[in-house]
């Protein structure tokens, strides 16, 4: 039992990330009907936000500390950070120590402005052209965001640590006879990620810019003709949905060290969720997230690819062609969406 649970978990924090890339890749084809093979770069950007913030917080200045001397009995040259210099030693450590959750606040308008300029910029030329030209295109920004994060960044990853504090292991089921050890940072993923996905469906759902947004989904021109700019709105929706894979991207920076090929790690099996989810459907791609998550958890054990070798890189995509070859639509898809 207390290794079928630590499988869960870990699909669950796999799952966490392909869920939150793919409901802002639903939220993109559903609203605006487009393909964006650049989606998986946002998620690397906002994973290069937390770096970004954690080398400002970390920018330092020399000055000489008489109490400490080298091997030769010279005073040392010790580096402070500004931080601690402005806000104190023990504040200046904690603001430092945290950067990662700090992040969230640095990425969320950065993310909504590379949203707005890329939909403005390039995406809104594309609505009507078709699905193969919309891959194309934003394939090729993928791969530039790509080399430019490359070039500024290097091409090794680069550590972003969880706070001390969240960097720990914690032991469950204590109470139900279990003893599973796991790391707390993972469990702060999988619900900062559930917190996310809510947040998201309840903007959606009760809000008037989210009902507004449903109802362009469903019959853009008759919302059009009550005066209402909905191209506007979808624009916003756009922006919304790179800052959700920002922040995913962001969050996972403890989990797997940035580096600038994360997002195409990401892009593809993500896409696999969206089209098993189903084309359009939200609650499909957050499902589809977590379930092939979780299956591909256990095809890592040690038993599955003792047994069938290779059976954790394609089992996501065998269990895509089976939802595909019996129901084309995917799992929660609308008939007729993307089924030509």
């Amino acid at each position: 039992m207390d290794a079928i649970i630590l499988q869960i978990l870990n699909g669950l924090d796999k799952g966490s990330a392909y869920a939150l890339i793919a409901l802002g890749l639903t939220l993109i084809f559903g609203t605006l009907g487009v393909v964006n093979f650049a989606h998986g770069a946002l998620f690397m950007i906002g994973a290069f936000c937390s770096v970004t913030l954690s080398k400002l917080l970390n920018l330092s200045f020399e000055t000489v500390d008489p109490t400490q001397k080298d091997f030769l009995g010279n005073p040392l040259k010790v580096k402070t950070p500004y931080v601690e210099e402005w806000f104190g030693p023990e504040v200046g450590a904690a603001i430092i120590d945290w950067s990662v959750p700090l992040a969230i606040l640095f990425a969320i308008p950065i993310m909504l402005a590379v949203g707005y300029v890329m939909e403005r910029g390039l995406i809104k030329h594309f609505y009507k052209r078709p699905h193969a030209d919309q891959i194309l295109v934003t394939f090729g920004l993928a791969i530039v965001l790509q080399e430019i994060v490359k070039f500024y960044f290097g091409a090794n990853p680069i550590q972003t640590p969880a706070p001390d504090a969240l960097s720990g292991v914690a032991t469950l089921g204590g109470s139900f006879g279990l003893n599973i050890s796991y790391p707390v940072w993972r469990l702060v993923y999988i619900a900062f990620s559930g917190l996310l996905i809510f947040g998201a469906f309840a903007f959606l759902q009760f809000t008037t810019f989210g009902m507004v947004v449903r109802a362009g989904m469903a019959d853009r021109e008759t919302v059009q003709l009550l005066g209402i700019d909905i191209d506007r709105r979808f624009t916003i929706m756009f922006g919304i949905a790179a800052a959700i894979a920002g922040l995913a991207g962001v969050m996972y920076g403890p989990i797997n060290a940035p580096n600038y090929h994360m997002g195409m790690d990401f892009l593809v099996l993500s896409f696999v969720v969206v089209v098993v989810g189903g084309m359009g459907s939200l609650p499909g791609a957050v499902l589809a997230g977590f379930l092939l998550g979780i299956l591909e958890a256990f095809a890592s054990t040690t038993w599955a690819t003792t047994t069938i070798p290779g059976i954790n890189q394609i089992i996501i995509y065998l269990v895509a062609i089976i939802v595909l070859l019996t129901r084309p639509r995917g799992l929660m898809g609308k008939k007729g969406v993307m089924e030509d």
